[in-house]
Parts: C-alpha cells; sequence; structure tokens
C-alpha cells in the first residue's frame, strides 16, 4: 500500500496529512474552512485516497496560511507515497461538467513543478474562503508534489460550481495518473 503521513509545524499553523494513495476515499477532515473542508473531502472522495488531514492555523488573521500549508502538506504526502513512481500512468487528465460550467485538470507527475492557472471568479470570496486562496493551494501543492498542472475552467458562471467543478477534474485527473499500469 502506497500510504504517507506528513506533518508540517509553523509559526503560523500545525498540519497532519496522512493519506492511502490505494484506498477507497474514506476521510476525516478539519482544517476550521467549511469550503476547505468540502473541497478536500471531494478530492477523497473523487481521487479515491484515504485521507485524513487536520489543521490548526491563524485563520483570526485570515485564511491564507491554512490553505496554503495545507496544498504543502497534500503535495508532500503524495509525492512521498509514489516514491520513485515507478508503474504509474503518470499522466492523468479529466473534464468535470458542473450544471453550467465545464472544468478541466491535466497533470503529470514529472518532478517539475509548474501550474497553469486558467479559472477566473467574479467573487472574491465563496463562504469565509477568499477565491484567490485556491490558486495559492493549487500552487503549494505542485511545489511540493513536483508536478506540472494544467487547471482550467473552460466556462461557467457560478463560483461554487466553477470551484467544485476545477477540485473534482483535479481529483479524477489525479487517480488516472497514480493508477500503476503492470506494464510499465
Amino acid at each position: 500500500m502506497r500510504k504517507e503521513t506528513v506533518k508540517r509545524s509553523t509559526k503560523e499553523t500545525t498540519i497532519e496529512c496522512s493519506i492511502n494513495i490505494d484506498g477507497t476515499g474514506i476521510n476525516n477532515i478539519s482544517t476550521k474552512i467549511g469550503f476547505l473542508d468540502h473541497m478536500l473531502e471531494i478530492f477523497s472522495n473523487h481521487s479515491l485516497i484515504d485521507l485524513v488531514l487536520k489543521a490548526e492555523g491563524d485563520v483570526n488573521v485570515d485564511l491564507h496560511h491554512t490553505v496554503e500549508d495545507c496544498g504543502l502538506v497534500l503535495g508532500e504526502a503524495i509525492a512521498k507515497a509514489l516514491g520513485e513512481k515507478r508503474g504509474i500512468n503518470r499522466y492523468g487528465f479529466y473534464y468535470i461538467p458542473m450544471d453550467e460550467c465545464l472544468s478541466r485538470s491535466v497533470i503529470d507527475f514529472s518532478g517539475r513543478a509548474e501550474l497553469c492557472w486558467d479559472v477566473k471568479l467574479s467573487l472574491e470570496k465563496i463562504g469565509e474562503m477568499d477565491t484567490e486562496l485556491f490558486q495559492e493551494f493549487f500552487k503549494a501543492f505542485v511545489k511540493s508534489s513536483e508536478a506540472n498542472l494544467h487547471l482550467s475552467n473552460i466556462y461557467g458562471s457560478n463560483n461554487h460550481h466553477i470551484i467544485e467543478s476545477c477540485f473534482k477534474a483535479f481529483s479524477r485527473s489525479i487517480k488516472m495518473a497514480v493508477e500503476i499500469d503492470k506494464r510499465i
């Protein structure tokens, strides 16, 4: 089983993240940020990666450090669990429709960190979460996982649907990329 636990402690956050890449999508998440918890639950459900993530952060100041550090620990845990990446597909892609919108995620666990973000949102916040923090989450994820990620919202108008479809596409593309192909 490809499992890993990562702990991160800074002046602003204390986070523990445990994953099982070969799981079934079981999750237990608490970041104190409702919408982020919802997106991480979606991540686990759609990637089938078991995820336990507990975060304590300076959310009384703002949500930035907690959101960014959650992306960092999740990416690091996946990278460590993949190890040398032997036999994985390495590439994954997925389109997700959600009501009026369509989003796409293409990922390559290449060892080179790059985020291409083509998602435009018309609101400053979804729930209590600043919408600019979604890009920060994915930027942190690609940095620590050393993945190349292209995330796009092709069209849509409802900001909640746009972000949720991005997370679902991201999750499904990871599911494809980390699968083991016995022929490799």
